[in-house]
């Protein structure tokens, strides 16, 4: 006797619509768990956590500039798709956090160029590019296994807006980068003491309110209109001390709104002429503001702003133009010298926080309506190390 089993076209249906609903769940588990390529996480700046894997191209120090030599710091790395790839816009910025500097950093490990990771972190912009941030694991480290790719030589990748202006500078280096970037700011606009008034009121605007400006040390968003030298006004602070050269408020150094800021009148007073330095005791009405005897240290945010307002002072002011040839030194306490410190200090604030948004809108404006000079470590944060390595 034959026994005859018949499946009813209902269940085989049903049957096979599981059987491709599973092959097709574990297709997509698979895919999830796969790292993204660096032109998928370029796509996909929304902020989640992703393991991307690419070669680590260079340095990002500024938005468009990323190092592919003479590295200058262990903050940062750039990845891309090939260890050959040349253009920013193709590249992924990853933020290397204290815990992982000694290890991936370019400036501690120059070998770590054109080897290939996988980064796990949150896709995030940073240096106002496409980024990934807070890494939580990196792992490989491996040199590029395809024979027909080779690291390209090194260079400093550079695709700026800026090019033009900066013309007689590029490629160069210490004294001579120094010289030419001298020779490019010095033509400029000189603006009188009762301008800086007007001119802070553009170049210092809040972002989210068209009729405050941000106080530099204190953060504060202030009326424009507050502005004098009353308690809990805001006034012209010098960045650069104007005793520390005794060049006052004449025009030239004295009203040059590259380094003159808005600040509260009581913290500006209490900045005084101190150098910078880390360190001291905490500033009244300054959140995260530091100060001692000879050294006066502001917020986080605004550490890389001061130091670059510092170099351009340097660059500007070579004591050929009438006015004292301005230098930061390693000296705290410098009094009426024409120098101010701390070198290494104003150094390592300008590699930690790196040129924003803010920064670079003023920089901008400044060149466009005010001085039509421009504060080259703004565009070029690299060129500090350069220039005093």
């Amino acid at each position: 006797m034959q026994l005859t089993i018949r499946v009813r076209p209902r269940l085989a249906a049903i049957a096979a619509l599981l059987l491709v609903a599973f092959v097709a769940t574990t297709a997509r588990s698979a895919w999830a768990a796969s790292p993204l390529t660096v032109a998928q996480a370029i796509a996909q700046q929304d902020g989640s956590s992703q393991s991307v894997t690419g070669y680590i191209v260079g340095e990002p120090v500024a938005t468009s500039t990323v190092n592919r030599s003479g590295f200058t710091g262990d903050l940062a790395i750039a990845l891309a798709d090939s260890a050959s790839q040349t253009s920013t816009s193709q590249m992924l910025y990853v933020q290397l956090t204290t815990q992982w500097r000694s290890a991936w950093g370019l400036k501690t490990n120059p070998s770590k160029l054109g080897t290939k990771v996988t980064v796990t972190g949150q896709l995030t912009a940073y240096f106002a590019h496409a980024g990934q941030k807070s890494p939580t694991a990196i792992t490989g480290g491996t040199p590029d296994p395809d024979p027909t790719t080779t690291t390209p030589p090194p260079t400093s990748t550079t695709s700026s807006p800026t090019d033009t202006y900066y013309a007689s500078a590029l490629g160069k280096s210490g004294s001579a980068l120094r010289s030419s970037l001298h020779a490019i700011i010095r033509n400029q606009t000189v603006l009188t003491y009762d301008q800086v008034w007007t001119a802070l009121k553009d170049t210092d605007q809040d972002p989210n309110n068209s009729n405050n400006v941000i106080e530099i040390y204190s953060g504060r968003s202030i009326a424009k209109s507050d502005n004098g030298g009353g308690v809990d006004q805001w006034n012209r602070e010098h960045v650069w001390a104007k005793s520390h050269g005794d060049f006052g408020t004449a025009n030239g150094p004295g009203t040059d709104v590259h380094h003159l800021r808005p600040e509260d009148v009581t913290v500006n007073s209490d900045r005084g002429n101190l150098d910078f330095d880390n360190g001291g005791s905490a500033v009244n009405q300054c959140s995260d503001c530091w100060r001692d005897g000879d050294s006066f240290e502001p917020r986080d945010a605004v550490k890389g702003d001061v130091a670059r307002m510092i170099f351009y002072m340097a660059i500007r002011y070579e004591g050929d133009d009438g006015w004292p040839n301005l230098e930061p030194n390693e000296s705290v306490g410098n009094g009426t010298a024409p120098n101010i410190g701390k070198l290494s200090v104003l150094k390592a604030w300008s590699a930690g926080d790196p040129p924003d948004a803010f920064e670079k809108r003023r920089n901008q404006v400044i060149y466009d309506t005010w001085q039509h000079n421009r504060n080259p470590f703004v565009d070029h944060p690299e060129w500090v190390s350069s220039i005093w390595p």
